[in-house]
């Protein structure tokens, strides 16, 4: 390395290669610019004339005035004409810039200086052009921003601006750069993709220079190969740093990732194992040695066949800290200690007393936890159910059947070396225990690098379970005996060596021990008890008090109650009441809980101190860590709930459930409000949610999941249960409904809430309390539809649930005063709940199939996605997403015992799955063609397929064998099904006929013929007597089975039929068709029943729920639909259009609406009230397009028709039709004077049009595609079109002349606008990008990128920024790019425009809705 060194006269003399003998330097970044002065240009003294020595006079002078003598420029210090040294240099730069005693970054276009150098004020005058520093866009200049301690920035005149730290947050901003790695956390923190991110947007001259310039970033040594480009000098790259990683940087988490293992945690084991082991008075390494050396364990430990050893023992004999010394002694030699071994250990702590922790979920849930937390490599195999499900996957029905799988799975990875598995308390998990034992002992069998260890009680059950071999192993502590006694004698004695009164009285001491040794008789937690009783007992009282001590826990647990009430004064009472909270809780509780929920008197309960006293004179059944409440050892809450009972609940347990359910109510009462967490920003999405450091939920966060279940728990019958009208739970919910709901978000508990709301309409009776009773239907209707939104963004409660709630809705108008003021103009909505009970999204294309399970708790769906989904069908949480398809999935349908999924593909294949882990179980293929249709007979031991091939196969369900191939469809079968006795099959073919079948012999039964179309749907009535078909010719037919004869038709769809269906009982038919309609049909008579309005595209399947009370469908609109089959409520019209809602337009003055429609017409609306003013008709066809004049006296429309039409907008009356297009118009617009009107035309032209005359002025040929969009200049002198050649163009608008073509744009351009001074274009792209471009030169300015889906409509501000103040994106109205209200799927748009701050947002069902929003912040009221 050679340097620069300032000499006494001002002038810098270049050194030789100092070697490893480097001096303080000071260092130069900057960017190459013309004139640089070379190392070849020093050496031959010509270097002054050169504009680049300028930037070297400055690095030098200023390292002077720093004193520092030696300083280094990379455009002269390196001899690139030397490729050794070259290399050398690119791949030393990093440390070089890294080793800089200053670095001074010379800004040639930053020309101001500040009056303060350290002022970080976004005021200063330099500030801008600091921003917009080409500086900051250059790929090597990234390393010398991040490699040295010290960075100094400076003007093109030398004035210093500030350093890295002082202009850290601009720099931030600027680059997207953590703060943390511009104050020098080290590099290696951050993951290898976050760090290739930071270089995203910055260029190098040379295209392998991109790649080089981060070698220093990742430590990494690359050769340099000029000339092979980008893309290889990456791929290098890449491969160097993956082997440079270890396997923990090479698997540090993504954002999802981390989500995932947060979600994932239901608790940190070694957490667990601390607070075990403080709360049992620590771990003695002598209590535990004796098993490291029995026979027993070492067979387990050394011998290869033994995998499993169970450790059982009576209460209190010390399993758990056995367990505790085993992990210990264990842990050592594994990756939890040590990373360099490749064994790994994790391990479970079963807790009856803790719901979270006593099922077997859970112990499946910490184990993977802890394994993933010493491989990440194994995060992978939770990630490809997690992204898909979230953390329902860990918390639905379904939990235990994909975590075992994923468990499974893990255990199976060829990557997996030894691994050892212990979980205490077996008999503390109670629910799902069979299957979890059945899952150890599989395991252990099958899994030869995996051993476990296992404790519990003395427990026939599951010794049974266990199915013990001689690779399973018993060790019984009762037959251990003298091990487990001396074990206990050695804590004793450390113990009572310990005892403060009598820690000098050695004597004492001897005498303490033996008699705690005789009484203990080898239970540890008897000592343990006994010992914590002695510690405030004073020397002369000691031997009386243990005296008094009976032998044995039982006797013990009563004395110490007993002692309990003999306590003075109030404490008796304080005592029992902690104590019988404490044995009813769910869950362990925090401090501040047991003092609410126990009723504790104020100056306690609000105290974390005087309740921990309390607590602690409760005779030793509790214990208190990290200030949360446990007890000692589940035993005691069995001594409780057993003997104890009477003196804990003399009122009765119901009375005491009663209590914990009134004092919740109060608890919440006091706490929730409206923005508990003052998050203020009504989008404020969940995941960024952070407790406040005086976390309000910390006393109510019990009481908000657990109340109802305390109700729940008293009873029905008992006479004070507060359930009337106006009584304590209907007062409670009017006043803090929301409030409650929101503060389950933020716990994250959204769908206990939805269970709650449920158990609580099951309590009731509503002829005893009506008003209350429809209070909760409608909070379960609110809760259902708005799940998915109140889970991600808890304040929308307050914002889009109860705009978009119907209007008389009991939760609206309790809580309609809660809407923000800023939401001034509120859309017309639907009088009542309808029908649709639940939207779930999730697919990513067109839903065609969809059925409920046998029980009716899930819905199957599939979809062109390629993917078959499973639901929860009672909160619309995703459960499973099944993936192995390569096409289209066409149909799903569950096996009658519900355990397996069958779906069919454009694949050609035939599937069956597992429906509670997701695992494919077969594949069946003999198909020729797409299968479009599956189902299983009511036996489930075939499946039967239909198919493009013209055949309907029958197939062996537990082989996958084909059984049967029937053959006499002419053309593509498009559904097949069993008849309910499973003798019969019947298929609906293209060739427009329907078919019955010998199930056993595939013999032609019957033909049916009537329809005059495709029969899409067939389904058998549940009695087998009638046939239900659905086609393509818009009806649905009813036939007799039995003879073919046509029952009934059933007409009423506008398009071709895709689903039907019989209800349970054989009274109700349904269907869904391409009108986008769900419809209800009387079986008996044909009568329409009802009508369910709400998908906006095709409905592509229907199904009946098992107790007919639910519809299911599926569509094209990629969602599936829950509705209520029994609601009986009329259909509810709202004005509008009655088709897809194609285009609007605000007036001039923004005080009319004008849309046009799918339906034919135009109409005109008022802005502030929604009431329809005008309907125009007169088109044809759909109108695509429609626009305003300038003076708001005219509009215009376009349409399919290939016209454009003229009207007049206060009489409705048309004016003029243009003619001369020869295909469909799609957009249409006003010149600025209102005296022409420019229109595009899928006939690929741009035609201006007089508005006075209607005659044509200019047809303007080009585009080579479809123009899809079209605008006037400001001052009307140029017109602007998009197209689907992906060309925006520019005309002379008096003459027709082509001025520019803009190309850019991978895909079609929608829509094109320009800016209110005229100098710049947008334009908006199916590329999903939007692009600026100069109107003069047609070059392209900006390229604005992050829309996940196509680009439909771009404008410009009326101060000239590129987007409006609102604007819709997606699901949400955003200002400002801050999401603010989310519009629920019926109110998604198809179509917008902005006015102000009014927008109108039109709709696939036709209608239109206009919100009106108050100027200023967008913020959820604190009170």
């Amino acid at each position: 390395m050679r340097f620069l060194e300032c000499n006494n006269d001002s002038e810098f003399s270049l050194t030789e290669d100092l070697g490893d003998n480097i001096p303080q330097y000071a260092i130069l970044s900057h960017r190459w610019e013309a004139g640089e002065v070379t190392f070849q240009d020093l050496m031959a003294g010509t270097g002054k004339s050169k504009a680049g020595y300028k930037k070297i006079q400055f690095c030098g002078e200023q390292a002077a005035r720093d004193g520092i003598q030696y300083f280094w420029v990379d455009t002269c210090c390196i001899d690139k004409a030397n490729n050794t040294e070259l290399a050398e240099a690119i791949n030393s730069m990093f440390c070089w810039y890294r080793g800089a005693t200053k670095c001074y970054v010379y800004l040639s276009d930053v020309l101001g200086s500040p009056s303060n150098t350290d002022n970080n004020s976004h005021l200063l005058p330099w500030d801008l052009a600091f921003r917009e520093s080409k500086w900051f866009t250059r790929g090597w200049t990234l390393q010398e921003l991040l490699a040295p301690t010290s960075v100094e920035f400076f003007s093109q005149h030398g004035k210093r601006l500030g350093d890295k730290g002082t202009l850290k947050q601009q720099i931030h901003e600027i680059t997207g750069i953590p703060i943390s790695a511009l104050e020098g956390t080290p590099l290696s923190q951050f993951r290898v993709d976050e760090r290739l991110s930071w270089a995203e947007n910055r260029q190098t001259t040379r295209a392998e220079d991109k790649a080089y310039s981060l070698l220093g970033m990742f430590g990494i040594y690359l050769p340099l190969i000029y000339g092979e480009g980008r893309e290889h000098a990456f791929k290098r790259l890449r491969k160097e740093i993956q082997n440079s990683l270890t396997e923990n940087e090479q698997y540090l988490p993504d954002p999802q990732s981390r989500s995932c293992t947060q979600d994932l945690r239901i608790t940190d084991p070694r957490e667990d194992k601390k607070r075990i082991e403080d709360t049992k008075g620590g771990l003695l390494e002598g209590s535990y040695r004796w098993i490291l050396e029995s026979p027993d364990f070492q067979q387990w430990r050394d011998n290869k066949q033994s995998r499993l050893l169970w450790i059982k023992g009576d209460p209190g004999k010390g399993k758990t800290m056995l367990l505790c010394g085993i992990i210990n002694e264990m842990s050592a030699l594994t990756r939890l200690r040590d990373k360099s071994t490749t064994i790994l250990l994790s391990f479970f702590f079963c807790q009856a007393t803790d719901s979270r922790l006593n099922n077997a979920a859970a112990v499946l849930r910490g184990l993977i936890y802890l394994l993933i937390d010493q491989q990440p490599s194994l995060l992978s195999y939770v990630r490809k159910k997690y992204d898909h499900a979230g953390k329902t996957l860990f918390e639905s029905t379904n939990a235990w059947a994909a975590l075992s799988e994923i468990f499974t799975s893990i255990l199976q990875d060829p990557g997996l070396n030894s691994t050892y598995l212990i979980v205490d308390a077996l008999d503390e998990c109670e629910t799902d225990l069979p299957q979890l034992l059945e899952l150890i002992t599989e395991s252990a069998s099958a899994s030869p690098r995996v051993k476990w260890i296992l404790s519990s009680r003395n427990k026939p059950d599951i010794e049974a379970r266990l199915r013990l071999n001689n690779a399973q192993m018993i060790l019984s502590l009762e037959l251990n005996s003298e091990h487990v006694s001396r074990a206990v004698e050695l804590f004793i004695d450390y113990k009572v060596s310990r005892l403060p009164y009598i820690i000098d009285d050695s004597a004492l001491q001897e005498i303490v021990r033996h008699q705690i040794y005789a009484k203990a008789s080898g239970t540890f937690l008897w000592a343990a008890l006994a010992l914590k009783e002695l510690e405030p007992v004073d020397s002369w009282d000691v031997l009386d008090v243990l005296q008094e001590m009976p032998p044995e826990l039982e006797p013990l647990y009563d004395r110490m109650l007993r002692q309990v009430q003999q306590l003075q004064r109030k404490d008796p009472e304080f005592c029992r009441l902690v104590l019988s909270t404490m044995t009813l809780a769910y869950r362990p509780l925090h401090l501040l809980e047991v003092g609410a929920l126990s009723g504790l008197p104020g100056q306690i309960s609000t105290n974390l101190d005087n309740v921990m006293r309390v607590v602690n004179k409760c005779g030793s059944f509790l214990t208190i860590r990290g200030n949360r409440t446990y007890f000692i050892h589940q035993s005691a809450k069995d001594f409780l709930l057993g003997k104890g009972f009477d003196k804990l609940f003399p009122s009765g347990k119901a009375e005491a459930n009663y209590t914990m359910f009134s004092r919740s109510c109060e608890i919440m009462s006091r706490t929730l409000r409206r923005d508990i967490y003052g998050l203020r920003a009504p989008g404020f999405p969940i995941d960024q949610v952070k407790q406040p450091d005086s976390n309000p939920l910390s006393v109510a966060g019990y009481s908000c999941i657990y109340w109802v279940d305390h109700l729940c728990d008293v009873k029905t019958g008992y006479n004070k249960t507060s359930l009337g009208d106006d009584e304590d739970i209907h007062v409670f919910l009017k006043e803090h409904f929301l409030h409650w709901i929101e503060a389950l978000s933020l716990l994250k508990s959204i769908f206990s809430g939805i269970l709650a709301i449920h158990k609580l309409e099951s309590f009731l009776r509503p002829t005893e309390s009506p008003n209350l009773y429809a209070f909760i239907r409608d909070a379960k209707r609110f809760t259902r539809y708005y799940r998915s939104l109140i889970e991600k963004t808890p304040l929308q409660l307050y914002c889009s649930a109860l705009v978009f709630a119907p209007d008389k809705s009991i939760v609206r108008r309790q809580f309609e005063k809660c809407i923000p003021p800023w939401i001034q103009g509120k859309p017309k909505v639907q009088e009542l709940w309808n029908a649709a009970l639940q939207t779930l999204e999730g697919h990513s294309s067109s839903v065609n199939s969809v059925a409920f399970s046998p029980d009716g708790k899930q819905v199957v769906s599939g979809s062109d996605d390629k993917t078959v989904r499973l639901w929860d069908a009672a909160t619309g949480a995703p459960l499973q997403t099944l993936e192995a398809h390569s096409g289209w999935v066409g149909s799903v349908a569950f096996s009658p015992d519900g355990k397996q999924v069958v779906s069919s593909s454009w694949d050609e294949t035939v599937r069956l799955w597992d429906a509670a882990t997701g695992a494919p179980l077969q594949t069946l293929e003999a198909h020729s063609g797409w299968v479009g249709s599956v189902a299983f007979s009511p036996d489930g031991k075939q499946v039967v397929s239909g198919s493009d091939d013209k055949t309907v196969r029958l197939w062996d369900a537990a082989t996958g064998a084909p059984l049967q191939t029937l053959e006499g469809h002419s053309d593509s079968v498009s559904s097949v099904a069993f008849s309910p006795d499973g003798k019969q099959v019947i298929s609906g073919s293209w060739d427009e006929t329907v078919r019955l079948w010998d199930a056993a012999t595939g013999a032609p039964l019957q033909t049916l013929e009537g329809h005059s179309s495709s029969v899409g749907s067939v389904a058998f009535s549940p009695d087998g007597k009638q046939v239900v078909s659905g086609s393509d010719d818009k009806t649905v037919r009813l036939w007799d089975a039995a003879t073919g004869a046509p029952l009934q038709t059933l007409e009423g769809h506008s398009s071709s039929v895709r689903s039907v269906a019989f209800s349970p009982d054989g009274k109700q038919v349904v269907s869904g068709s391409d009108d986008k309609t769900v419809r209800l049909w009387d079986a008996a008579t044909g009568a329409p029943l009802q009508t369910l309005e709400g998908h906006s595209s095709w409905v592509r399947s229907v199904a009946f729920s098992p107790d007919g009370k639910q519809v299911v469908s599926g569509s094209d609109d990629k969602t599936v639909r829950l509705w209520d089959a029994a609601t009986g409520a009329p259909l509810q019209t709202l004005e509008g259009h009655s088709d897809w809602v194609s285009s609007v337009a605000f007036s001039p003055d923004g005080k009319q609406v004008v849309s046009g429609s799918d339906d034919k017409t135009v109409r005109l609306w008022d802005a502030a009230t929604g009431a329809p003013l005008q309907t125009l008709e007169g088109h044809s066809d759909s109108v695509r397009s429609v626009a305003f004049s300038p003076d708001g006296k005219q509009v215009v429309s376009g349409s399919w028709d290939e016209t454009a039409r003229l009207w007049d907008a206060a009489t409705g009356a048309p004016l003029q039709t243009l003619e001369g297009h020869s295909s469909s118009v799609r957009s249409v617009a006003f010149s600025p004077d209102g005296k022409q009107v420019v229109s595009g035309s899928w006939d690929e032209t741009v035609r201006l049009w007089d508005a006075a005359t209607g005659a044509p002025l200019q047809t303007l040929e080009g585009h080579s595609d479809w123009v899809s969009s079209v605008a006037f200049s400001p001052d009307g002198k140029q017109v602007v079109s998009g197209s689907d050649d992906k060309t925006v163009r520019l005309w002379d608008a008096a003459t027709g002349a082509p001025l520019q073509t803009l190309e850019g744009h991978s895909s079609s351009v929608r829509s094109v606008a320009f800016s209110p001074d005229g100098k710049q274009v947008v334009s908006g792209s199916w590329d999903e990008t939007v692009r600026l471009w100069d109107v003069a030169t047609g070059a392209p300015l900006q390229t604005l990128e992050g829309h996940s889906g196509w680009v439909s409509s771009v404008a410009f501000s009326p101060d000239g920024k590129l987007t409006a103040g609102l604007f819709v994106s997606e699901e949400w109205v955003r200002e400002a790019h801050e999401d603010i209200l989310w519009l629920p799927p019926d109110y998604r748009s198809t179509c917008e425009a902005v006015w102000d701050k009014s927008i109108v947002l039109g709709h696939s069902s036709g209608r239109l809705s206009i919100l009106q929003f108050k100027q200023g912040p967008k913020l959820i009221p604190l009170n």
